[in-house]
């Protein structure tokens, strides 16, 4: 009997991320010593007063039992005063839904906004699931450059230039997933006034908003003014402010509408996120922050190491990210050269292949990310990763003839 695939899975392609990480645990498995800056995952563990509170719910039988889709109330409560916080909007409980991570909430979005052929605007580099998740809800992503010159920050003209009558929303990431850049309110307020104009839906990934280092600032879209605030969806989720990405819990704040469309889809598909860990999510957003604090400190003094130990190999150019935890190299300066095999470089896919083989060092090549030439290192790991990963990356470069 023929096994026939469904065709929606011929538009679109494997996480590049996740494919570089299982690569470097099944070299881990086999007892090789790989240093990974693959994953974006803090190396740190949930906090104890997260974990405590998930403990004392396993006390009671109602922790076995499914939830509402939308989510428990108290993380409902809890997200929706926290999105009035952060973002100054008004939000209440009932235009929140909770979801199994902040990835299956931008899944969600994409299934119940867009109809087929409806664009979306993507600026790269990008998060390499943007594009393919627009693709699966039947819609196209419309991928507009930016460069080094401008901290990877989409100018007002450009975004103009790529709006259609097809268009539907912008996806704005800031701090961004994989550059570390991070936009400022004016550069925001340029981009809010073109989507009032063009009646533009935004679609904000907020999930790194809390890990900013230096003199730069989170600033929030929606809060530029009400006009932006009802026009903007919010996104976010525990996993990288908490340390909690196993626990899978994301969720969107937006117009009634939409939640509840999107509550229809989560309903046909996977109901309600894990109990447990709703509740230790909700303790993550009403509990002490001072965790927060220290695992930012962490960040920050390896943000600085990895950039310093970067740029003191020759031919690799890295600019400063000011949020997030990864460092966006360009080593464009080593494609076309041989490995002592003889082998040309042809790509950043194949320079990362040779960091692997030859340095044990796993990276991300930026083509996934839509930005050929540069490279990914998540610093979500120790210091000691990244004295040894930088210096493994070095020795492997210089082989390169």
């Amino acid at each position: 009997m023929t096994l026939r695939l469904s065709s929606r899975l011929d538009v679109i392609k494997p996480s590049v991320t996740m494919a570089v990480t299982a690569k470097a645990a099944q070299l881990r498995a086999a007892g090789v010593d790989v240093v990974s800056f693959g994953a974006g995952e803090p190396d740190f563990d949930t906090p104890a007063h997260i974990k405590d509170a998930a403990r004392k719910a396993l006390e009671g039988a109602a922790i076995a039992k499914y939830t509402t889709v939308a989510g428990i109330p108290a993380l409902r409560a809890a997200v929706a005063e926290q999105m009035r916080h952060v973002h100054d909007v008004k939000v209440t409980p009932e235009q929140i839904l909770v979801s199994t991570g902040a990835k299956h909430s931008l899944y969600n979005i994409f299934m119940a906004l867009l109809d087929a052929g409806d664009e979306v605007i993507v600026p790269a580099p990008y998060w390499v699931s943007y594009p393919e998740m627009v693709l699966i809800a039947g819609g196209k992503p419309v991928i507009v450059d930016t460069s080094v010159a401008d901290d990877f920050a989409m100018s007002a003209d450009a975004f103009r230039a790529a709006i259609t009558p097809r268009t539907r929303a912008l996806v704005l990431n800031t701090p961004s997933n994989p550059t570390g850049a991070v936009w400022d309110r004016t550069q925001l307020g340029a981009i809010a006034q073109v989507c009032i104009e063009k009646d533009i839906w935004v679609i904000s990934d907020d999930i790194y908003r809390s890990l900013v280092y230096g003199d730069a600032a989170y600033a929030s879209i929606a809060s530029l003014s009400p006009e932006m605030g009802a026009r903007t969806i919010l996104v976010d989720g525990v996993s990288k402010t908490y340390a909690m990405t196993g626990w899978r819990i994301g969720f969107t704040a937006g117009p009634p509408e939409l939640i509840k469309a999107m509550n229809t889809m989560q309903g046909q598909s996977t109901s309600g996120a894990s109990h447990i860990a709703q509740v230790a999510a909700t303790a993550a957003l009403t509990g002490p922050q001072e965790c927060v604090a220290e695992m930012r400190r962490a960040f920050d003094q390896r943000r600085i190491e990895i950039v310093h130990r970067l740029r003191a190999i020759s031919g690799v150019k890295c600019r400063e990210p000011h949020g997030a935890f990864y460092a966006f190299p360009d080593m464009s300066a080593f494609i076309g050269r041989k490995t002592p095999g003889g082998t040309t470089i042809g790509d950043d896919v194949a320079l990362c292949s040779f960091l692997l083989e030859t340095g044990k060092v796993a990276v991300v090549p930026g083509s996934g990310f839509g930005a050929p030439g540069f490279v990914r290192l998540s610093y979500a790991c120790s210091m000691a990763d990244i004295i040894k990963g930088v210096d493994r990356i070095g020795e492997a470069l210089t082989q390169l003839k």
